[in-house]
Parts: C-alpha cells; sequence; structure tokens
C-alpha cells in the first residue's frame, strides 16, 4: 500500500469532460433536494463517509469512534446500509449485548460492529432514517448520539458533524465521477464536510498528512481541518483465540476493498505469506472460491489460512482448516480527538 511518503498529494485539476461536469451538477442538484426535506433526530447525528466506491476506512474509523465514546460512558447508536445483506426494510442488529441476527440479514460491516462493541447499538435500513427511528422505539434508555457510518451521500437524515474520509493508498479516485472513475460525487462535494481525514496512513508519517490532504482539497471548496488516521493490526489469532507463532507460513486471502494493505500488515506481524488470494469486496465465497483457497493451502504446504474479520465471518465451518484473524483497527491522531471533542461538545448542547 502506498503511504504519504511515497505518494503525490497534490490537488487534481477539476475534470473539463462535458459528460463529468453535467454528471456532477446532477449530483449536486439532487443533494441539495434531499437535503431541503432531511428528517432531524433529536440527538446529534455523526456522518462518517467517503466520495470513493468502496474501501475508504470507513468501518473501522467508525468502531474507533464508538469505542472511545462509550469508553467515555455515552450511549452510542450507529446506523449503517447494511450492504448485499439477505434482509430488506430497518432492521435491528443489535441492542447492546451483541448480534441478534445472522450476519447475511445484517451486513458484514455492521454484524462485525454489533460483534466488537459491547455497549453500542447496530441498525440496518436502506432509509437510515427508518433504522435510526426503530432504534429509539426498540432501545430502553435514548442513545446519547448516532454515528451513521457510510453516510456522506444519505442526505434524508440530517446531520452535525460530516466527516469525509480518504484511504491514502489512493486518495483522490483518479479524479473523475463514474463510470471513466472511482468517485461517486465530485471532490467539489468536500465543501460540505466539517472535516477530513486520511486513513491507513503510516505512523510515522502522521504529523503532516492531514494537513496535506485539507491543503489540497482547499481548491476544491473544502474549507476544514485535515488529518490522519493509521491502521494498526493486532497479532494474529486462530479461530479459538491462541496467537499464531511468529514465521509461520500462511496463505492469506481477503475480499475487502484494497486486500494489498491486509497483505502487507500480515508480513509486518512476522507470518510467511506463502501465496496471497484477493477477493472482490464483501465476497460471498461460493463453493469454487473455498475449493480455490483449500487449493492454494494444499499447494503451497502451509500450515494456516490466513484472512480479515470480515471474510471469517462468512466462512465458519465451510474451511478446513479455520482461518486465523489478522485483527485491523484504525487509530486518528491526537488533534483529531481534540477537534472531534469539542465539535461534539457544541452539538450536544
Amino acid at each position: 500500500m502506498a503511504t504519504i511518503a511515497t505518494m503525490e498529494l497534490t490537488s487534481p485539476s477539476r475534470p473539463r469532460s462535458p459528460w463529468q461536469l453535467l454528471y456532477g451538477a446532477v449530483l449536486v442538484r439532487r443533494r441539495k433536494l434531499a437535503a431541503a426535506h432531511a428528517e432531524r433526530l433529536p440527538m446529534p447525528v455523526v456522518s462518517l463517509g467517503n466520495l470513493h466506491w468502496g474501501g475508504g476506512g470507513k468501518t473501522p474509523f467508525t468502531a474507533a469512534i464508538a469505542a472511545d465514546l462509550a469508553a467515555r460512558g455515552l450511549m452510542v447508536a450507529i446506523v449503517s446500509r447494511g450492504y448485499r445483506r439477505t434482509s430488506r426494510g430497518p432492521l435491528v442488529v443489535s441492542l447492546g449485548g451483541g448480534p441478534l441476527v445472522p450476519w447475511s440479514a445484517a451486513g458484514d460491516e455492521p454484524f462485525l460492529l454489533a460483534q466488537a462493541l459491547p455497549g453500542v447499538a447496530v441498525a440496518v435500513g436502506e432509509q437510515r432514517v427508518a433504522a435510526a427511528r426503530l432504534l429509539l422505539r426498540e432501545l430502553p434508555q435514548t442513545p446519547d448520539l448516532f454515528l451513521l457510518d457510510d453516510g456522506f451521500s444519505h442526505v434524508a437524515l440530517a446531520r452535525d458533524i460530516e466527516l469525509l474520509l480518504f484511504p491514502a493508498a489512493d486518495p483522490f479516485a483518479g479524479a473523475r465521477l463514474a463510470p471513466a472513475g472511482r468517485l461517486r460525487e465530485p471532490l467539489a462535494a468536500t465543501r460540505l464536510a466539517d472535516a477530513v481525514v486520511l486513513t491507513g496512513v503510516a505512523p510515522a508519517e502522521m504529523a503532516p498528512a492531514g494537513a496535506r490532504l485539507a491543503a489540497a482539497l482547499a481548491p476544491h471548496g473544502f474549507a476544514g481541518p485535515g488529518f490522519a488516521s493509521a491502521s494498526a493490526s493486532g497479532p494474529p489469532r486462530w479461530a479459538g483465540g491462541a496467537l499464531l507463532p511468529l514465521g509461520i507460513r500462511v496463505v492469506a486471502f481477503a475480499g475487502i476493498a484494497r486486500p494489498e494493505g491486509f497483505f502487507r500488515d500480515a508480513e509486518r506481524q512476522g507470518l510467511e505469506i506463502a501465496a496471497r488470494l484477493a477477493f472482490p469486496d464483501h465476497h460471498a465465497y461460493p463453493d469454487e472460491s473455498i475449493a480455490r483457497i483449500e487449493g492454494a493451502f494444499r499447494r503451497h504446504r502451509a500450515a494456516a489460512l490466513l484472512t480479515t474479520a470480515k471474510d471469517a465471518l462468512k466462512l465458519a465451518g465451510r474451511l478446513s482448516p479455520a482461518p486465523a484473524v489478522l485483527p485491523i483497527v484504525a487509530r486518528p491522531e491526537v488533534s483529531f480527538w481534540e477537534w472531534f471533542d469539542a465539535r461534539l461538545a457544541r452539538a450536544r448542547r
């Protein structure tokens, strides 16, 4: 994965293509119309989103904020879409005591949030307002705030703090809208954000990274502060919880947006990677994928399979041997917490 030290973090030029300009104008108009009728909840709403199609580090960052606030005694509720879930409509995933539904009904990322965050309520729904209202009815205590996971483009729910995340490996997604590029909204939409965060930054490059991101987005209308967040991997563990030995030979696989970061972190944990298998984000692992993984395990004479927590929950009882997991967490820089605490205190007043 590229780091701030090796990539160019300069402001990309504005698109000149008539299609790009027309598409961007349509998106801006649609956003304005939806925002004019946005519903407001009786407590602060913090939105975490990005302009990319996938892979901006939103879920680990959401988990980091939720865990920090919960540790300080605040009751946090998370609302997400539940991408590629099998259920429809608003659904409570957790009331704070762990998942109440299977991962397939919740979506992999909301399920992981419910599993990893005791005391934090989670709901999913295509309409985030309906999911939030459902939680307000079901929870015995009114939450202090809502976190809106992947919320930037969902403007039907009014928010008090808008955070935009940019992955360090591909911060501007080619600066072009789909289908020619990987942006779902133009970079000019950054003017609506309260702060921007560069995720997946190397720890040694944290200090200047956020300021450089903010400066690169300033020509596109962004006027707020920029921050950085490192991705840190914990020690890899077997399914039963025991640590993997250093130097063990593994076949590593992942169905996430940017698997190269996962492979890099596995190497940094002192593992020998015999083979790397990359699958599409939110991969469902049909039988042919299982056969491919098990075939690589036998062919490379590995001692273990290694994957992400998101992938492991889809594979319970389906792989032999059961895969070990490399946990990944987000670690925002200290200055982000200082800014966020001040903004949240103002919103709560």
